[in-house]
């Protein structure tokens, strides 16, 4: 259930921000409305909470095991962080000298070694040396006019020396070969090396600091935590709206105010509270306009779903519905037809009843998701069960009591049976695979059939509740088009009479009336008239709608389809790995083959209960409860810092 909010304004004096928030803080209770602080204490937490962040950033990249776990307190862990920081920057830059130096060698490397101090002295002794690389052609015509000397000569190019003489003539030529020059490095090449090296065991030095404080790690988690919940309280303190108040002969007075949430329950608390204080309270009754967090409250068994919907960071809003119940429900479906084989199911409960027993054994509380996944792979079994897939194996490679557990209409060991329903009297029949669909098609009418009921049973007040009557009428006779048009014509045919009823005319019928119904009342306002209106206003959305409900329907038949995939390839794995086994020279190949092949369809079928399974509930099935999870959770300010 979303647990009931009230909407709550506190008015405080002006001075008596922070003494208020404190109060507050300690009380726990009340979630304050999104505020924008400012200030330079602001800014100055902001920062280090910055420093902070890229310290275990770098701590997490050299991680050493072996480190030894340090407990700081915020001061010491905020001034190791900035030490951190600072050797980070240092490494940048000795990073970037390095790939200067580098470069530089290698622009020299075809030279050998150079020292320019060397050509310096000879220089100042009068002998001008440069180096010159040019092609070869072009060397050989420079005549006699310049003294060279060959360095290096190749089939395209020639590497040498010209020693100047001061000569009009040279120095014509000399000009001539500016684009051929070497220019020399400030330092020789042996420095150069020299630097390096330096640098490189200066970097390799920071690596081994920053790696010494992997031990700091917990304490700059708290420290972030720590400046997080004072930044939080300055956004309060600085971002209160603030009045001041005057009167006749009396000296101005400044006030402050902020809304808030608080839960129904906790409301008598905050009313004792304000009182205590003098704080001005004023309570009301969320709106629809109102940004209310939403708290979600369900038995521990529903509460299993919460690691799930937090990581695809989905929250009802607090005017929508709590589909927790429902969602673990058909997730727990969706995942055993997705992933299909009962022996994926053993190893998933294996590697869970590993980590559950391992968190048992250490006394820890054992997490929500390894009982969550625990249930995936109950599921998992239970669907290999009644399917009877097993690892991939063919039927007739199973236990013959394997075989007797599963469901014949949909069970692996009978895919070449045709089945006759009671009604074709033996002209028409189904296989095994439309027996899946069939069931594929049934989820999908149950699930959007609760969705309309949800609705519905909102509206129970209100002759709107017609519309959504009409709405589910219309669910149930496309429903019956599916089966016709997709599954088998001739099975589920429009002119099928059961026990005098027809059957396809019914479904047809359904169809009419429930839009013509959902047509008239599903605006409905306080006035038929302005709902039809409403209706025709929106006459394609409403058209379109019917082909949506088919659509959504049909949309449910990649639950078999998937799950078809994920048994093909694990088929193939066995196929391709089979031979082998029965060699022992390829047994260890064939062992890595299974391993990897039925290991990588396993991650194919996680992400396909996270493409398709999820989608079901948070598209499918929550349009059909106008749902658009646009809420927030409910955040109290409290004292206590998470873990």
């Amino acid at each position: 259930m979303i647990v009931p909010m009230k909407k709550v304004s506190l008015i405080i004096k002006g001075d008596k921000k922070s003494e208020t928030l404190k109060k507050l803080r300690s009380l726990g209770i009340i979630h304050i409305e999104s505020l924008e602080g400012t200030g330079k204490k602001l800014e100055e937490l902001r920062e280090r909470v910055s420093v902070l962040e890229s310290a275990l950033f770098s701590i997490s990249e050299k991680k050493n095991k072996k480190a030894e776990n340090q407990h700081l307190d915020t001061a010491q862990s905020i001034s190791v962080s900035q030490e951190i920081v600072a050797l980070e920057e240092e490494k940048k830059l000795c990073s970037g000298k390095l790939h200067v130096l580098c470069s530089e060698l290698e622009r020299l490397s075809t030279w050998g070694e150079l020292a320019p101090e060397e050509l310096d002295e000879l220089a100042k002794k009068g002998i001008e040396i440069s180096l010159y690389e040019m092609p070869k052609a072009e060397y050989e015509n420079l005549g006699e006019n310049v003294k060279t000397i060959a360095l290096q000569k190749t089939k395209a190019s020639v590497k040498f020396l010209l020693i100047k003489s001061g000569t009009e003539t040279e120095k014509e030529i000399v000009d001539s070969l500016k684009s051929y020059k070497l220019e020399l490095p400030e330092i020789s090449t042996v420095k150069i090396r020299q630097k390096v090296e330096s640098l490189n065991n200066r970097v390799k030095e920071i690596d081994e600091k920053i790696s010494s404080c992997s031990g700091c790690a917990d304490s700059i988690k708290k420290a972030i935590k720590a400046c997080e919940k004072e930044i939080e309280f300055e956004i309060y303190a600085t971002g209160m709206a603030n009045e001041t108040l005057s009167s006749d002969g009396q000296s101005d007075v400044s006030v402050a105010y902020f809304t808030g949430y608080v839960e129904e329950e906790n409301l008598e608390r905050l009313k004792e509270t304000a009182k205590e204080n003098c704080w001005g309270l004023l309570v009301e009754n969320p709106t629809e306009e109102d940004d209310v967090p939403t708290k979600l409250k369900n038995n521990k068994f529903v509460s299993l779903i919460y690691p799930l919907t937090d990581f695809l960071g989905t929250v009802p809003g607090y005017f929508e519905y709590d589909i927790s119940g429902w969602f673990l429900s058909f997730i727990l479906i969706f995942f055993g037809i997705i992933f299909g084989d009962g022996g994926y199911g053993l190893l998933i409960c294996a590697v869970t009843g590993i980590l559950i027993a391992k968190s048992l054994i250490s006394k820890k509380k054992v997490p929500p998701a390894f009982l969550l996944i625990g249930l995936f792979g109950l599921s998992t079994i239970l669907w290999g069960t009644l399917t009877c897939t097993w690892f991939g194996l063919s039927a007739e490679q199973l236990p013959e009591w394997l075989q007797k557990l599963s469901i014949p209409v949909i069970s692996n060991v009978y895919t070449d049976r045709i089945w006759y329903p009671f009604w074709t009297q033996g002209r028409y029949g189904l296989t095994t695979a439309q027996n899946l669909q069939i069931f594929c098609f049934s989820l999908a009418l149950v699930q959007l059939t609760v969705a309309h009921i949800k609705v519905a049973s909102r509206n129970r007040k209100s002759i709107k509740i017609l519309g959504d009557i009409g709405s589910i009428m219309q669910l149930i006779g496309i429903f019956y088009v599916v089966l016709s048009f997709v599954v088998n014509a001739d099975v589920f045919s429009f002119g099928l009479v059961i026990g005098g009823i027809p059957v396809g005319t019914v479904a047809l019928i359904m169809v009419i009336t429930g839009f013509v119904m959902s047509f008239v009342f599903s605006n409905y306002e306080g006035n038929i008239i302005k709902s039809i209106l409403a209706s025709l206003k929106n006459i394609v959305s409403v058209l379109l709608g019917v082909v949506n409900v088919f659509s959504d329907i049909v949309s449910y038949i990649r639950l078999w389809a998937v799950g078809l995939a994920g048994a093909a390839i694990s088929a193939t794995v066995n196929e391709l790995a089979g031979p082998l086994l029965g060699n022992f020279m390829f047994m260890i190949l064939a062992i890595i083959l299974l391993v990897f092949g039925h290991g990588l369809n396993m991650i194919l079928n996680v992400l396909s209960v996270i493409v398709h399974g999820i989608r079901l509930n948070t598209l499918e099935f929550s349009s059909h409860l106008d749902m658009s999870w646009s809420g927030h959770k409910f955040k109290p300010f409290k004292e206590q810092i998470e873990k």
